[in-house]
């Protein structure tokens, strides 16, 4: 991995965005784990582009950018000095997470792994509705489930990602993104591969339904 130079603490931080995958407000992290996400962690963080943040009333709110879910499947260092406890129980959890479960999961990615889990309700503050903020959301999770750039994902394993939003937020937002240059949603060609939750996901556009999402073409 290239050297990032993370802290045990920015580690941290990335291994609780992954398990929350939703955007959250410092202040609940603070609440919840006693994790402030300072200025110096925060800039270093979004420069990396391991962590989107933005500002939300008085804090920010922060979440697991594409590269921080590339990142968490790769090795972190959770050393701390006088605590080489805790840093090894978080070594073995984040080795046994992408060691066990995710190969056994049958998911691509962390990124879809805790997305199909995670059943908590939406997050505070929400995106406005099809506005630009949900156009980068659409966007930035495109990118962390692509294979490749410009490579297709099903709106299948898009929406999961969309859960605290109304289908047809989220809908609108798509037929939007799908009038700008470099984006394409298109049918399967293979209609006999489609499974009752691709059809389900379909994205009603142009008078058919259509399943997959490409961005970067």
């Amino acid at each position: 991995m290239a050297n990032d130079d993370l802290n045990a603490s920015e580690s941290a931080v990335l291994i609780v965005l992954m398990a929350e995958a939703r955007e959250v407000l410092n202040t609940e992290l603070v609440e919840r784990y006693g994790l402030d996400v300072r200025k110096p962690q925060r800039d270093k963080l979004t420069a990396l582009h391991y962590v989107a943040s933005r500002k939300s009333g008085r804090t920010y709110a922060l979440q697991l950018d594409d590269k921080g879910w590339v990142r968490v499947q790769n090795d972190l260092d959770f050393r701390q000095r006088g605590a080489p406890a805790h840093g090894a129980a978080l070594t073995a959890l984040q080795t046994s997470l992408r060691d066990r479960v995710l190969a056994r999961s049958g998911c691509a990615g962390f990124t879809e792994l805790f997305a199909l889990t995670d059943v908590r309700g939406p997050a505070p503050d929400p995106v406005p509705d099809a506005g630009p903020a949900l156009r980068l959301r659409i966007i930035t999770t495109y990118r962390a489930l692509a294979l490749e750039p410009g490579g297709w994902v099903s709106l299948r394993r898009l929406r999961p990602f969309f859960a605290d939003l109304p289908r047809d937020v989220l809908d609108e937002a798509l037929r939007r993104l799908s009038l700008e240059d470099g984006v394409n949603i298109v049918p399967e060609s293979n209609q006999k591969t489609l499974t009752e939750a691709d059809v389900e996901a379909a994205l009603h556009l142009g008078g058919q339904e259509n399943h997959l999402l490409a961005v970067g073409v």
